[in-house]
């Protein structure tokens, strides 16, 4: 429909002859016509997370505590800022900074491989 339109057509013609309404093929001509984008713009605001104003607070624990579990974080961040958050967005934030944890607590030394 893009193509049509760009080849002299009117978006209003072009919008008529592929079944589209009006708006929505003036909007995508123009566009393509402005910036030669033709796909899908992104819909919705930015993923915003409740964590992000506290990143500093966050990672400057973790830098002088390193062996925080998630729970742990969880509750330093209540106690301190007041702050209630899960798991998961904890989990989520962490992997947004590049960071991981342990799953399952340190176990002790294997007897093989030992001489």
């Amino acid at each position: 429909m893009i193509d049509v339109a760009l080849k002299g057509f009117s978006a209003r013609q072009a919008a008529a002859r592929f079944g589209f309404g009006d708006a929505t093929a003036i909007v995508w001509v123009r566009r393509a016509r402005q910036t030669g984008e033709r796909g899908a713009s992104k819909q919705g605001q930015p993923k915003r997370c409740k964590l992000d104003p506290h990143s500093g607070f966050l990672l400057t624990l973790i830098e002088t505590t390193p062996d925080l579990t998630i729970s742990e974080l969880s509750e330093r961040l209540l106690a301190e800022r007041g702050i209630k958050a899960g798991h998961a967005t904890l989990w989520s934030f962490l992997d947004r900074c590049g960071l991981t944890c342990k799953k399952r607590p340190p176990m002790r030394a294997s007897r093989i491989g030992r001489t």
